[in-house]
């Protein structure tokens, strides 16, 4: 992982990496520690809102991999996925969350910029709404290794050749179960669900693996995992920053996830008017570098060629 490993949701299970208490320079460094409760309402007194930068240019790697291409289209998820950078203004704190996303949505470049799907034309277009609400999610983003998937083998699920052990095919929702991998991801009744936990399936790194596992709505699943834990690797690293931890050498996850929905005067307009458990938008936030990433994908069938 680099120095800016592109490597959290409910509040209380959420993990913030700098304690709010604390000061660090541009480069990270803790100076000084001052009074948690003073410095947080005296900054929210006097701060103004972000404001938010376009960064057209910004170039999406795993977006232009040729491999995670034909396996997007394959999991009918090609053309409908769609990451964006902005920058901001200000210092960001995760306890600002609610100010930090309202003037996101509120932003006149983020509102001409910001990518949409339409459910009904399939065409892209921008935001171009004005915000009257938002829901906030902070995700938990603490995992540094793929070993956390490991349990995937251990319980069967996987075998040693890395193929998913199949099942009866069964139904839930808009998806076929076709193998055990899907059991575990989605029947709560499953004698496997339980090897990961609630607070695991919380995680970051577990929802985009959940989200490429399900796809669109004429995914073609794969008879192997490495697919599937490859790319999400891949994404996880690109979207996440880190850090080493100057006295502790220990990396660290800098970056901090937010799962978001907006609503206008008519109910909700991103990430989609249709509601649905594979259309989503999360930012991920890196602190130091004052970006934000935008991850976005609308449920629907994705394009058939490359």
């Amino acid at each position: 992982m680099s120095s800016s490993y592109n490597a959290g949701g409910q509040e209380p299970t959420g993990i913030t990496l700098r304690d709010p208490g604390k000061n660090f320079n541009a480069a990270g460094r803790f100076l000084a520690t001052i009074n948690t409760g003073e410095a947080m309402a005296a900054e929210r007194a006097v701060k103004p809102a972000f404001t938010f930068r376009y960064l057209s240019n910004k170039k999406i790697n795993f977006l232009e991999d040729s491999k995670i291409r034909d396996l997007f289209m394959k999991w009918s998820m090609l053309g409908r996925m769609s990451v964006q950078v902005f920058s901001f203004d200000q210092h960001f704190q995760p306890y600002e969350k609610d100010n930090f996303v309202q003037a996101f949505f509120q932003d006149s470049n983020v509102k001409a910029n910001l990518k949409v799907l339409s459910p009904l034309s399939s065409e892209w277009t921008t935001l171009g709404k004005e915000v009257k609400g938002i829901q906030v999610e902070e995700v938990p983003c603490n995992q540094l290794s793929m070993l956390f998937f490991d349990c995937l083998y251990t319980e069967g699920i996987v075998r040693e050749t890395g193929h998913i052990t199949k099942c009866l095919d069964e139904f839930y929702e808009d998806f076929v179960i076709s193998d055990q991998l899907r059991q575990v991801l989605l029947l709560e009744e499953s004698d496997k669900y339980q090897i990961f936990s609630d607070k695991e399936r919380e995680e970051f790194v577990f929802r985009i693996f959940k989200h490429l596992c399900l796809g669109g709505v004429l995914c073609q699943y794969e008879d192997t995992i490495d697919p599937y834990l490859e790319t999400c690797k891949t994404m996880y690293k690109e979207l996440v920053s880190v850090q080493k931890d100057p006295d502790a050498k220990d990396i660290l996850i800098i970056s901090t996830v937010f799962k978001v929905i907006a609503n206008d005067e008519y109910g909700i307009c991103y990430p989609s008017t249709n509601k649905h458990e594979q259309t989503f938008a999360y930012l991920i936030v890196d602190p130091l570098k004052c970006h934000v990433h935008v991850l976005y994908h609308c449920f629907g069938g994705g394009l058939f060629c490359n």
